[in-house]
């Protein structure tokens, strides 16, 4: 897939590496203190790329009741500085002209393989661990990103021309293929390249399908622009009909006087 737009400006900060992304873990567990359903990095991820690719610009203040159940992030500068910082840089790599998946400016999702983790630890500690629930790798990430489709339905209402539905249905299954268990033979490990594996070549496979459907989902709504709302005239009452004002009088000799 090749995208037309110039090379956008880069963000004016260095890339997040993985000690910024260790302290966003660490300021979610802070805020998890105080609220134990604020989800993990990884399902903010996904949130934000949807959030990168929807058709209006949803401002924070709209956004953070949405993702945190009303616990406001705003005293936790460092996070919300990462958050940006991390934002740019989605938005840099889905404007970017890209042809490869391996593109030095291509998006690449922070995604976790837990499973792997989980397997490369000693048997020991893997006896205390749950063994269900234990999510697929970029489960979670997808899992965040239809959040926030489900969350703002109007913004994502398929438009009527039917090749760009068509385009819309089909990125979303992508990202909807991920939100499933990863039931294929495990083949490789994300975790560790030596570690046991836990991650399908189905599973890279769709992961990379959904990268490219953030693109299309991106340049489609960007092409589309803001969605224009149709503003409806009322119609005029007739002369005996109450006035609309309120006033208890009938339109001809209240409002509509004159109008002959």
């Amino acid at each position: 897939m090749t995208t037309t737009s110039p090379t956008p400006t880069p963000p004016d900060s260095n890339l997040l590496g993985p000690e910024d992304f260790d302290a966003l873990d660490a300021e979610l567990d802070a805020m998890r203190e105080q609220d134990e359903e604020v989800p993990q990095w990884e399902f903010c991820e996904g949130f934000m790329a949807a959030l990168v690719c929807t058709r209006r610009v949803v401002p924070p203040t709209e956004y953070w009741p949405v993702l945190f159940n009303d616990f406001a992030p705003a005293q936790h500068m460092e996070f919300v500085w990462r958050w940006k910082r991390r934002w740019a840089e989605i938005e840099h790599s889905l404007d970017a002209p890209v042809e490869s998946l391996d593109d030095e400016d291509c998006f690449q999702p922070e995604v976790l393989d837990t499973r792997g983790a989980i397997a490369a630890l000693p048997p020991e500690e893997q006896a205390d661990l749950p063994t269900d629930a234990v999510p697929s790798y970029a489960q979670v990430w997808a899992l965040g990103f239809m959040y926030a489709v489900e969350n703002w339905p109007a913004d994502w209402t398929a438009p009527r021309d039917k090749d760009a539905a068509d385009m819309l249905d089909a990125a979303l299954e992508n990202i909807v293929a991920l939100t499933e268990d990863d039931k294929a033979p495990p083949a490789f490990s994300m975790y560790a390249e030596d570690g046991p594996p836990t991650v399908s070549q189905q599973r890279l496979d769709d992961l990379g399908a959904a990268i490219w459907a953030v693109y299309d989902l991106r340049q489609l709504w960007r092409s589309l622009g803001p969605k224009v709302e149709t503003i409806r005239k009322e119609a005029t009452p007739g002369r005996n009909d109450p006035c609309p004002c309120g006033s208890g009088k009938k339109y001809k000799k209240c409002h509509g006087a004159g109008t002959d």
